[in-house]
């Protein structure tokens, strides 16, 4: 990653072991795309009267070149498959992006072989 991760915990302090898982998936994130500007991971336990026990949510913001990536998931009572599911949803968005970078470097290299291809003059 070209910026640091940042990871920033509400309404509750964050284990160091879900620091450590978030530090690991953020870095499967960086070998699937290295283009990857900045990581920002919030985790908060929403307010919520009805509810007993902690729910968490998730939801990390990825800066890449010309986007920002927002993934946001449904709050889970466990905050490791809360973080789970956020950083598997991530990596899906990611590849998704990086392949249409790809496809789309593919086809300007296309269309600058097709011009290329076309002679001045021509023959008629």
């Amino acid at each position: 990653m070209k910026l640091p991760l940042q990871i920033t915990s509400r309404d509750f302090p964050l284990s160091e072991s879900a620091e450590q898982l978030i530090r690991e998936k953020a870095a499967k994130l960086d070998s699937v795309y290295d283009q990857i500007m900045g990581c920002r991971v919030t985790v908060e336990t929403p307010h919520s009267h009805q509810h007993k026990g902690n729910r968490y949510n998730v939801k990390i913001d990825l800066t890449v070149p010309g986007s920002e990536m927002v993934i946001k998931r449904e709050e889970n009572e466990d905050l490791y498959v809360a973080i789970r599911d956020a950083f598997d949803a991530a990596l899906r968005k990611l590849k998704e992006f990086s392949s249409r970078q790809k496809v789309g470097k593919g086809r300007e290299g296309l269309s600058a072989l097709e011009v290329d291809a076309v002679e001045p003059g021509g023959t008629d």
